[in-house]
């Protein structure tokens, strides 16, 4: 049985009837489209998607962080085994310095207090919202523990672009400590 098979709770040529783009077993695979209508931005681009359905408030409008929008806004150029991120004269002044980021938290490991951990500009929590790419994350190495929250955090730490990281990353922020 094959994973839309499973996915469909269906076997043999009824499932096969189901999935778009076949023409009976084992011809073809699955076709999937956007989950945004209209052409928007499919899941895994962008600054993602905040639903007003969201029972998590999103982020509020804040002058003393660095603004998301203004991470996301890059382009992407595909290499044969990577996507390069081409950063912005803006992002690119980001890099090295000092700067306060705020986001949702995405842990990396079971402890309450985390000192590596993901900040996403979407929460990852809300099953209403549509998470972004890797322009809507930053991977931050806290120098003490901050306490895991599904509220947004606020941390300072020396901030850096990533051209080729292992993991497909576009931000890191390094030595960051929890800010108000």
């Amino acid at each position: 049985m094959t994973a839309v098979a499973l996915v469909a709770g269906m076997s043999g040529a009824n499932a096969w009837a189901q999935a778009p783009g076949s023409s009976g077993a084992g011809a073809g695979t699955a076709t999937l489209s956007s989950p945004l209508a209209g052409g928007g931005l499919p899941a895994g681009e962008g600054a993602g998607f905040h639903s007003p359905q969201s029972p998590i408030k999103p982020l509020p409008q804040r002058s003393d962080v660095v603004a998301w929008s203004s991470l996301s806004n890059l382009t992407k150029k595909t290499l044969k085994t990577r996507i390069e991120p081409v950063f912005t004269a803006e992002q690119k002044a980001l890099d090295k310095t000092v700067q306060r980021v705020q986001g949702f938290m995405v842990p990396m490991d079971t402890k309450p207090g985390q000192k590596h951990f993901l900040l996403t500009s979407v929460p990852l929590t809300c099953a209403f919202c549509i998470p972004g790419g890797p322009e809507s994350m930053i991977e931050v190495k806290a120098s003490s523990p901050v306490r895991y929250s599904l509220e947004p955090v606020v941390v300072e730490g020396h901030f850096q672009t990533l051209t080729n990281d292992e993991y497909g990353l576009f931000y890191r922020m390094v030595g960051a400590r929890q800010v108000q």
